[in-house]
């Protein structure tokens, strides 16, 4: 009597993960050994990479806001310290998308935060 392989089921993964890694480059796209390590490794890399573009983003924002920023006469840690001190909770995303697109508005948001900052350096002076 032969021994039970479970031939099928061992055939089909090994196909899916090869259908996995068509495109690699040499042994990767072909063997499955190989084939199997460079899928986990891209899987790996997809699963960090996630999450990583939202940080990329964000920083992507910000610079965008700090150039913006400079070129309105204040800097960017100032300017959200202001905005702050305004109450005025808008995220990084729609400022950029502000300081890109609409510039009179955002330089309204700017005098808004300069303005905040005054009262917030006479307030701090008096106590």
């Amino acid at each position: 009597m032969a021994r039970a392989t479970n031939s099928p089921a061992s055939r089909k993964r090994r196909k899916k993960t090869l259908k996995y890694a068509k495109g690699y480059f040499g042994n990767k796209s072909k063997l499955f050994r190989y084939a199997k390590e460079a899928v986990q490794h891209a899987w790996q890399y997809a699963y960090r990479d996630r999450k990583k573009k939202k940080a990329d983003w964000r920083g992507l924002w910000i610079v965008r806001l700090n150039a913006a920023c400079r070129s309105a006469g204040i800097s960017y840690s100032r300017f959200i310290e202001g905005l702050a001190a305004a109450e005025i909770a808008l995220d990084r995303k729609v400022l950029s998308d502000l300081a890109v697109r609409d510039e009179v508005a955002f330089n309204a948001l700017v005098k808004q935060a300069q303005d905040a900052l005054k009262a917030k350096a006479a307030r701090a002076k008096k106590a």
